[in-house]
């Protein structure tokens, strides 16, 4: 399907406005990312998340007034996977000392309440978790089970010896348990994400991030002229730092919009490169291909129709790509809402700088350093 055939518009005249533009959205991002800062998940920082599967639909709102009421932090709640599935995040990576005594009391009237006779002492306590020694008449595997089966993590040592691990879902159990009692659910995970671990991850991202930049630096350059190839890089880094800027700046002023730095988010970061250099390089080949056929044309005669000619094949993809993208914002669920605003944002912002950051940075070069591009 071809759209615009006749299309004529001399992008590359209204480019100065277009720095402008540009300029004014880096410097309040850039401004948004000093001063507010950017939010990272648990990946980065560290902390705890954990899954709940609820046997009926929830109440939001009413479990994050619950759990913020109990001394859990800086705490997240979200749904996930439907209206029966509650994530919660929390700084915290392990249970506070205070509260340890009450979920041992809670294990011991398990104990109590389902096996009366057995008898038992702590052989080993450390901060999350409890090791019970049974005598040699008690089944340790059937009490293990049951605790178990009460939402408890346990495990066998030996015939007469299980432990308990004590960890913050356990905490959030006793409490949400008694908040609501006509409404079971089960832990479907708990991840604990150390400080050390974060700050690798943290690392490891910006590696990534800017190898795959350098990577596509020599690729252009081989490819077509290094002054493609670096203003194909200057364009990735624009759309890069005007979307982590809006991820600062938007970052609580919309109700259900998750604009933490997580995991996904990172890959859909580097998918927003590939994106943008994809869009850039159907350009660049364009601009090739007219200038070799109007080889005494002027420059930005010759990328402005190369941009004309390719505005439906952008439009075509970028809309197709935006239709499901958009889709998977608004109905992908809080867990993959930022992945998905990264790539509606970025869709726009990559295809904007292909044409006024890229394309208008080989014109500026081009009439900067009066040099004629031979291909």
């Amino acid at each position: 399907m071809r759209l615009f055939d006749n299309l004529n518009i001399d992008f590359l005249g209204k480019r100065k406005t277009a720095y402008i533009v540009s300029g004014i959205f880096l410097a309040i991002g850039l401004l948004s990312v000093v001063f507010r800062g950017l939010e990272l998940g648990i990946d980065f920082k560290g902390g705890t998340e954990i899954a709940l599967q609820f046997e009926q639909d929830v109440d939001i709102a009413q479990i994050r007034a619950d759990v913020n009421d109990i001394g859990l932090g800086n705490v997240e709640v979200k749904t996930f996977g439907g209206t029966q599935g509650v994530i919660l995040r929390t700084e915290l990576q392990e249970i506070p000392a205070s509260i340890f005594p009450r979920i041992k009391t809670a294990i011991e009237a398990s104990l109590k309440n389902y096996f009366p006779e057995a008898v038992y002492n702590v052989a080993d306590s450390t901060s999350n978790s409890l090791t019970y020694q049974f005598g040699n008449d008690t089944t340790v595997v059937e009490i293990s089970d049951k605790l178990f089966e009460l939402g408890y993590q346990t495990g066998v040592i030996s015939a007469n010896q299980m432990v308990v691990r004590v960890a913050i879902s356990d905490w959030l159990e006793e409490t949400l348990k008694s908040k609501l009692p006509d409404n079971h659910f089960t832990v479907l995970k708990e991840d604990q994400v150390g400080p050390k671990i974060g700050g690798e991850l943290k690392r490891d991202s910006l590696i990534a991030v800017v190898l795959a930049l350098l990577v596509i630096l020599v690729y252009l350059g081989f490819r077509f002229k290094f002054a493609f190839a670096l203003g194909a890089v200057i364009a990735v880094f624009h759309d890069v730092l005007i979307t982590l800027g809006m991820f600062s700046l938007l970052y609580g002023l919309i109700p259900g919009l998750n604009l933490e730095i997580s995991i996904s988010v990172v890959a859909s970061f580097l998918t927003l490169v590939g994106y943008s250099i994809n869009d850039t390089v159907i350009v660049f080949d364009r601009v090739r291909e007219y200038m070799k056929i109007h080889k005494t044309a002027d420059l930005q005669d010759n990328i402005n129709r190369a941009i004309n000619r390719t505005m439906s094949r952008t439009v075509v993809t970028s809309g197709t790509t935006m239709l499901v993208i958009t889709v998977l914002l608004i109905f992908g669920g809080d867990v993959l809402r930022g992945f998905a605003f990264t790539l509606v944002f970025g869709i726009i912002v990559g295809t904007y700088s292909s044409i006024f950051v890229a394309s208008a940075f080989i014109l500026e070069f081009a009439q900067r350093s009066k040099k004629r591009f031979q291909f």
